[in-house]
């Protein structure tokens, strides 16, 4: 009668012979609504809504217990339980699928902040001015491939950029024009990565690549891609004719067999290569991995 009536009123059905399939069901299949019987086989209701509020899974379920007891302290106990409502037999179809259309609402609400949720949260993982992912998630991002890389013994790269002379570009064109140019930067920085490479801002004129199973070469590589492209950047505001971006990048790797550097020590690394090659002229790459040799990849991109 159940599955007639529902079936009419346009719900997709899965049904279950008694407590142990329907809970062995459940973990399988993410059902949003549970209707059970109070009395059944292997397990009965109470147990059943119990385990399923123990469980802990994403989202929620809304449970409806049905049964013929209607003594007060049995529609408690159900409640107790972890059931959202109780209908007793005999009952109306009109009055189930009231009681449905309650639950309906409540998972649609449920869902609603849930979405809403993890917009906020993509949000505030996003570099609002250029839509990268911003510091605090890129740094757990490349946490996280440092320890897969560390524990496949596979290599890493980091690439620490920074716009050279950049106040003088808002100093002199404004910080509209400097804005737009860290745009322009940000859309390089996307195109001259793979795919599983990410990049973000740092903060202010600085953006950071992490490069997963890259090796230094590949790693240097890369970042003189990212330094040509910079350089070959024309901005589209009017009187920015006169606009010249250029980029220093320091680039350091966790090579594998070599010591094993934890993040903080890696960014620090790229942050003294970077250094360098502000030292030393700007516009170029230096690098350095641990055990290796350093070096420096200058305006026409020889070691």
């Amino acid at each position: 009668m159940l599955r007639g009536g529902l079936a009419r009123a346009g719900y997709q059905l899965v049904t279950a012979a008694d407590g142990l399939i329907a809970w062995d069901m459940l973990q399988r299949e993410q059902v949003r609504m549970v209707i059970l019987d109070w009395m059944m086989p292997g397990l009965d209701g109470p147990a059943l809504v119990r385990r399923i509020r123990a469980a802990g899974w994403p989202g929620y379920t809304y449970i409806i217990l049905v049964t013929a007891r209607t003594d007060a302290t049995d529609i408690v106990d159900g409640l107790n339980a972890g059931a959202d409502d109780y209908l007793t037999k005999p009952f109306r179809e009109e009055e189930l699928l009231a009681r449905m259309g309650v639950g309906r609402r409540i998972l649609d609400l449920e869902t609603r902040l849930s979405d809403s949720l993890a917009r906020e949260a993509a949000i505030a993982n996003l570099d609002s001015l250029t839509g990268l992912p911003n510091r605090r998630a890129l740094y757990d991002r490349a946490r996280t491939e440092l320890s897969r890389a560390t524990r496949e013994k596979r290599s890493m790269g980091l690439i620490l950029m920074d716009l050279d002379h950049f106040k003088e570009i808002n100093d002199r064109f404004g910080h509209g024009v400097g804005d737009e140019a860290l745009r322009c930067v940000a859309s390089v920085l996307q195109k001259n990565v793979r795919d599983y490479d990410f990049v973000g801002r740092w903060g202010g004129e600085e953006f950071l690549a992490v490069l997963p199973g890259a090796s230094l070469s590949q790693a240097c590589l890369v970042a003189e891609r990212i330094r040509t492209s910079v350089e070959n950047i024309r901005l589209g505001s009017r009187g920015t004719e006169g606009v010249a971006l250029r980029a220093s990048l320091g680039v350091a790797c966790n090579v594998q067999g070599s010591v094993t550097r934890d993040l903080d020590e890696l960014i620090e690394a790229a942050d003294d290569e970077l250094y360098r090659a502000k030292a030393e002229g700007r516009n170029r790459v230096c690098f350095q991995a641990p055990g290796e040799w350093g070096g420096r990849l200058g305006r026409t991109g020889h070691a």
